[in-house]
């Protein structure tokens, strides 16, 4: 009777210590599970995040433009057609921009086909401005030149910041354990802000030296 209760304690202490052991795993898989899922959010708030500083540069290359062009046509009076143009591209790389949603990557190839556009245009513009030297020694058109110049370098900055992001998101997205996560709370990839042509990619000289 009494070995019995002794073999009964003992079984019912081995259930209790299986019991904890499988207790401090599940506890273990929750901490792992919660700190995974956290993770994925700052990361996805950190590109956010960061596609909001190129948003701001954005705006306030769009802003610059209709003052550029303002300029321009008291001195380019016979390129109308190009002038025209690039207020054109300006109004749809802003219209790309506005209420744009960074996770949403048809929404992101519309932005940056947009810019690529502008970017040509101004291209254009500058090149045609050389046959103009009234209007290259403009001090308005020099400012506003200057001002431009610094809002290029400043959307590529903020570009590389957040293509940054974007990776490290990405790959954890991708990664194992946590693509685990990333597909049972739709994660979805992440969209690089990536130039699309080369005249885009080579910065649109706007020095009037």
């Amino acid at each position: 009777m009494i070995e019995s209760l002794f073999d009964t304690l003992a079984f019912l202490e081995a259930i209790g210590s299986i019991l904890a052991v499988l207790a401090g795993i599940v506890l273990l898989l929750v901490f792992w599970f919660i700190g995974g899922y956290n993770g994925l959010v700052r990361l996805r708030n950190r590109y956010r995040n960061a596609f909001a500083q190129i948003d701001v540069q954005l705006k306030r290359r769009h802003d610059l433009i209709p003052n550029l062009v303002e300029t321009a046509k008291g001195f380019m009076k016979h390129e109308r057609e190009t002038l025209e143009a690039v207020i054109e591209a300006r109004n749809t790389a802003a219209s790309a921009r506005e209420g744009l949603n960074p996770d949403d990557a048809g929404q992101m190839q519309g932005l940056m086909a947009a810019e690529a556009g502008l970017g040509s245009m101004l291209g254009k513009l500058f090149a045609l401005s050389e046959a103009y030297p009234d209007l290259k020694s403009n001090q308005n058109m020099m400012q506003l030149s200057e001002e431009l110049t610094t809002t290029e370098n400043k959307v590529s900055f903020a570009r590389q910041a957040y293509n940054d992001a974007v990776m490290l998101y990405n790959t954890k997205t991708e990664t194992i354990p946590t693509n685990i996560i990333a597909g049972m709370f739709n994660f979805q990839q992440a969209t690089l802000f990536e130039v699309a042509n080369e005249e885009e990619r080579e910065r649109v000289d706007v020095s009037f030296d």
